[in-house]
């Protein structure tokens, strides 16, 4: 057998962003999925702990929330930007659409292309686990009314694409609220409020009944991401 890989699921508490560095355990070649800019630092430390070379940076989407560290990494690392083809982030050196994989050593992440909480948001299948971004959270899910977001689209990618994988895949999102950090497919399924149950012109009328407010970091937050986390450009 080989060396087991490498998962560190890694938390930040102002934005409540969940970020995850995954490696090869025998290569040792890694990937960050959805970074934060402030965070840089410790999730430098984390592959300098572990002794991981990092291969590449993955967004799921153009965050409104958080600005990535993506640039940054890339600047000081040599890593690849990824994200997802739909979210207009040019400075990207891959631009992953659906079935693009990611290779770090042994280890690849797939490409789900799942639009609804924005126009590109996208999830990673990796081995028996999907990083979800803000496609779908434990116990809800992503908001939709804004950057090309759809609650139709949204309620399609959950149930078409992420519902359909088997029922033990865990669910890693990119978000969380409430001090979860990891549930299934089947769990989601069975007990989601946002989605079990509900059909999809009930999913639609919840969701355009929220009535949230906007992000306060939005418009400092999206220009930024497209141009990967580096404000003046990248």
């Amino acid at each position: 057998m080989g060396a087991a890989p490498v998962f560190e699921q890694l938390f930040d508490p102002v934005s409540s962003t969940l970020t995850y560095i995954l490696a090869d355990g025998a290569t040792l070649d890694a990937v960050i999925i959805d970074p934060v800019d402030t965070l840089v630092e410790r999730d430098l430390e984390v592959l300098a702990r572990l002794g991981l070379k990092l291969k590449c940076t993955v967004e799921t989407h153009a965050h409104a929330d958080h600005i990535t560290s993506a640039g940054t990494l890339r600047a000081r690392t040599g890593a690849l930007a990824a994200a997802p083809f739909n979210c207009g982030i040019e400075p990207a050196d891959l631009h992953l659409e659906e079935g693009a994989r990611i290779q770090f050593g042994a280890e690849t992440l797939q490409v789900i292309e799942t639009p609804g909480h924005t126009a590109g948001s996208i999830c990673l299948l990796w081995r028996d686990a999907v990083f979800t971004g803000d496609t779908l959270f434990i116990g809800g899910c992503g908001r939709s009314d804004f950057q090309g977001g759809s609650a139709a689209d949204l309620y399609d990618s959950i149930t078409l694409r992420l519902f359909t994988l088997p029922a033990d895949t865990r669910v890693y999102p990119g978000h969380d609220y409430k001090g979860n950090r990891v549930s299934t497919i089947g769990t989601e399924v069975r007990t989601n409020p946002r989605l079990a149950g509900k059909t999809r012109e009930e999913f639609i009328a919840l969701m355009n009944a929220l009535d949230l407010p906007v992000p306060k970091l939005i418009d400092v937050a999206v220009p930024a991401n497209r141009k990967l986390g580096l404000v003046h450009g990248g």
